[in-house]
């Protein structure tokens, strides 16, 4: 019979996981989202664990959890909406999807990207096809081509998910000085200097809101913080990087999500900017309680009652067999392994013609 694989609660940094024995009824629990097999071996029957569920389990294996999504604040099922979130590694980008996918909405998400990225191998290509935006910073940022992109999908009748990091760069403290070139900028225009985000952007925000205001349901005031991302000084330090999230534990990932109804933004420029910045503001102190509350108890944990994301490995392990069959496949043989190639090479090179001349 088929089991389910559930996540313990245990805050170790090594957590362990139970399976029910034979014939054992499992209430639905917080499974996590994606799972890696230890070759340690299986534990021997009497063995116990505890489910999240608080059910006692029987023999335990070691199968752990790579990575949990805390999310704060209720999610609808499905709206057409702005991702607006603090921006730290490239894992955010999948971050945004694993919300959308509590909302049945992985397939809508679109991204606002800066332009360097549209020459990403094969991937440039794609996000531009599937409706992403790529910008460019400052005095190039181009207004009507946004607007224009938007406008072919509202046309179209295109649910909307998109997301906006508006910092436009990733807050690392590896690099200080974009951490006080922000800072520095902040002062110069008067406003509140922030420590663990970046003084964020509005053109790209506006943009959005002022071709969308009748088209989107709401804006999502997101916050992402990375569970063990400081140093034993109580420093900040770099967010984990793509490899690290796929390949290694993670800690935990807190959300903390406020659903703003699109009629209470100011749609005024000026305003808007100001109002963007209050939500970072908002940001920061959420970010400065996470990391540095006195209180240990406050630590690693945004205010409210956080709940675990739920997603059924059928949901995943589907896609993940299909996509490793097809590569094994290809890779097995020589024939497969030059379509492999040339498709790397030959897509790429096309693809960035392509952007060059669409995106």
């Amino acid at each position: 019979m088929s089991c389910d694989i559930h996540c313990c609660s245990s805050s170790s940094p090594q957590r362990r996981c139970t399976l029910p024995s034979p014939g054992c009824r499992v209430p639905t629990a917080e499974a996590p989202l994606f799972f890696i097999l230890d070759t340690h071996g299986w534990g021997s029957p009497g063995s116990r664990g505890r489910a999240l569920g608080g059910e006692k389990l029987s023999y335990t294996c070691s199968v752990r959890c790579v990575v949990q999504i805390v999310i704060y604040g209720d999610l609808p099922e499905k709206e057409n909406i702005l991702y607006l979130s603090n921006h730290q590694c490239t894992v955010d980008w999948i971050i945004a999807n694993m919300m959308a996918v509590q909302q049945n909405a992985l397939g809508h998400v679109r991204y606002v990207l800066k332009d360097g990225l549209k020459f990403l191998p094969l991937y440039g290509w794609y996000f531009s096809q599937h409706g992403g935006i790529y910008v460019k910073r400052s005095a190039k940022f181009n207004e009507n081509k946004m607007k224009n992109k938007l406008g072919s999908q509202m046309k179209a009748g295109t649910r909307m998910y998109l997301v906006i990091f508006p910092e436009g760069t990733r807050y690392n403290p590896d690099i200080p000085k974009v951490i006080a070139d922000s800072q520095a900028f902040a002062m110069k225009e008067g406003l509140p200097v922030l420590k663990h985000v970046l003084t964020p952007r509005v053109k790209a925000t506006h943009v959005a809101i002022e071709t969308m205001q009748d088209y989107l349901d709401a804006v999502y005031d997101v916050t992402v913080a990375y569970e063990g991302t400081t140093t034993q000084n109580g420093q900040r330090k770099e967010a984990p990087s793509m490899p690290e999230f796929l390949c290694k534990e993670c800690p935990r990932i807190h959300m903390a999500v406020e659903r703003i109804s699109v009629k209470d933004i100011p749609k005024e420029q000026t305003f808007m900017r100001r109002w963007l910045h209050e939500r970072f503001e908002n940001k920061d102190k959420l970010l400065t309680e996470f990391y540095e509350a006195k209180d240990p108890e406050k630590r690693n944990k945004f205010p409210g009652e956080g709940h675990v994301a739920k997603l059924s490995l059928k949901r995943t392990v589907p896609s993940l067999f299909i996509l490793t069959g097809l590569t094994a496949g290809m890779l097995c043989t020589e024939t497969g392994r030059k379509v492999y190639i040339k498709t790397w090479i030959y897509g790429t090179l096309i693809g960035c013609i392509w952007v060059s001349i669409k995106a």
